[in-house]
């Protein structure tokens, strides 16, 4: 008996097995014709040629830069490489706008744009992968493009194509409103059907990107999550020289007198730094635990850590104190305007991982070698108001209405130790995107500010809980009407830690009562409550 049992065992096995075996190849050529079909896509609104489609197999979640592994496997999916737009521009140099499409074998009806970083010039791979938590936008099953925004560049900084006016103009908005377009007209002819919801999502320049959407392209997107926006970044490297440069006035010379503002302060006087600002601030939101979560109530003054005749221990010297002062206050002319806002202090000041905190001045990437101990900030802020800074930026336009009107959902994050873009900026934008559309109660319908403490730009942090997932709570809000009241988060540093992140200006406060590990236990609070 157990002998029959066995070999009808076997033989169904054989017959189930050969039976999808034989199915398999017919199922994998439908979807390399229908992938490959893609080659002859044409636009009557963009010159685009596809470069070439073809299925990814099955496989591990490609690695991301700065980001911990994904778990699981992607499924196979189609993927669509191709350009718009291309030509040759100043100097004989090719240009075009490149772009990658991945179509997912199981597509849940979603198209997301990922957004770009630095000065973007190359075509990432379409995962989606910015604050997506445990699982990319593809893995979900989204439809992803990427672009390069119009331009191939060296590094991540290489900005010589600012020397041809439309790779210019591509980078600083038109590229991704024509990826946007072009993509979508590809996404419903590979699945023969229309995308039932669009979704926007970058960090740092991929943040400003997404302002670009709301402000420029208001009907393309349904949901965008604009992280630490890449807003007025001549400003925004004009206010890292200010500090970098205020802290070279307590920071010994090399032999041709410039300053080593990496020596600035020593790692006693970092952590006499740290230990002052947690003590003053770190138990506001109700309990002790490395996190500075009340950061807007936080008033912490480095003048009081200043050694004095009657204060010699746990102290730092006067002239130090008043160069991490100045430097955190951000930038201001001879008129006494302020032209960039401050620094919040925050556990991430002294962070060495990664981009380094502001009380680990090194090299910048955009400011260079810090080489005299002054600064001239009127001369500094004329530089920086070049007429393209301000035809691609995002930090002006407020008005929002035809987006909100549209039924458009915007969440904003910022981490609050981001040494290159302050989150002061974000909140600032906020804070004027909520006077003109209407007030606070009206704009929280559809837009809202998650500040993460001790997160640096876009991620890291010693003491931050940065596994962030916005794609979660932008698609509820976009498809259920369910407004995010709170954002769970966790993180590396904290690994049993959870907390909520709360809308701005409210923050995470601790209940009093339960673990307080778990961010059930911590409700939002705002500010004088």
């Amino acid at each position: 008996m157990r002998y029959i049992k066995n070999l009808l065992t076997v033989f169904f096995g054989i017959a189930l097995l050969s039976s999808c075996s034989a199915s398999k190849p017919s199922i994998t050529a439908n979807a390399n014709n229908a992938c490959s079909n893609l080659l002859a896509f044409s636009s009557s609104e963009n010159a685009v040629v596809i470069k070439s489609a073809s299925l990814v197999p099955a496989g591990p979640v490609p690695a991301v830069p700065y980001q911990p592994p994904y778990a699981g496997t992607l499924a196979s999916y189609c993927r669509v490489d191709g350009v718009i737009d291309e030509r040759i521009g100043e100097g004989g140099k090719p240009y075009a706008i490149g772009f990658a499409i991945a179509l997912p074998e199981k597509w849940n009806g979603r198209f997301m744009m990922q957004g770009g970083g630095g000065l973007n010039g190359s075509v990432a791979t379409p995962l989606g992968s910015n604050a997506a938590g445990d699982m990319t936008a593809l893995q979900r099953g989204f439809a992803v493009v990427t672009t390069d925004t119009g331009h191939q560049g060296t590094h991540g900084f290489d900005s010589s194509f600012f020397s041809d006016q439309e790779a210019t103009l591509n980078f600083l908005y038109q590229a991704i409103g024509k990826v946007a377009i072009t993509s979508k007209h590809i996404v419903a002819q590979y699945y023969g059907k229309a995308i039932e919801h669009s979704y926007y999502m970058g960090c740092s320049t991929g943040g400003r990107e997404a302002m670009i959407m709301s402000q420029r392209y208001p009907r393309l997107f349904d949901g965008i999550v604009a992280g630490a926006p890449a807003m007025r970044t001549s400003f925004s490297n004009l206010a890292d020289k200010w500090v970098m440069t205020s802290l070279a006035t307590v920071a010994p010379k090399d032999e041709q007198g410039h300053p080593l503002v990496a020596q600035a302060l020593t790692e006693q006087d970092k952590t006499i730094v740290m230990n002052g600002l947690l003590k003053q601030c770190d138990a506001m939101d109700g309990v002790a635990d490395n996190m500075i979560s009340n950061v807007v109530g936080c008033k912490f003054d480095p003048m009081s850590l200043a050694c004095s005749a009657t204060k010699k221990q746990a102290c730092i010297s006067p002239e130090k104190a008043k160069a991490i002062k100045v430097g955190f206050a951000g930038p201001k002319n001879s008129l006494g305007v302020q032209v960039y806002p401050g620094f919040w202090f925050d556990t991430g000041i002294t962070e060495t991982q990664g981009i380094p905190g502001l009380l680990n001045p090194g090299f910048h990437p955009i400011v260079g070698k810090i080489t005299s101990t002054e600064m001239n900030v009127d001369q500094e802020a004329m530089a920086a108001s070049t007429p393209s800074a301000f035809v691609g930026d995002s930090a002006y336009w407020t008005l929002l209405n035809t987006f909100s009107n549209n039924g458009g959902k915007l969440i904003f994050y910022h981490g609050v130790s981001d040494p290159w873009f302050s989150a002061q900026e974000t909140a600032r934008y906020y804070d004027q995107l909520v006077k003109d559309n209407g007030g606070a109660e009206k704009v929280y319908q559809w837009s809202r500010l998650f500040l993460v403490p001790g997160m640096g730009h876009c991620g890291g942090g010693a003491a931050a809980l940065d596994h962030l997932d916005m794609i979660a709570p932008i698609v509820n809000w976009v498809e259920q009407n369910q407004a995010p009241e709170q954002i769970q988060v966790t993180g590396q540093a904290f690994p049993n830690r959870s907390r909520p992140l709360c809308p701005y200006p409210s923050y995470a406060h601790y209940s009093g009562a339960g673990d307080s590990e778990k961010a059930e236990n911590f409700t939002c609070k705002y500010p004088g409550a």
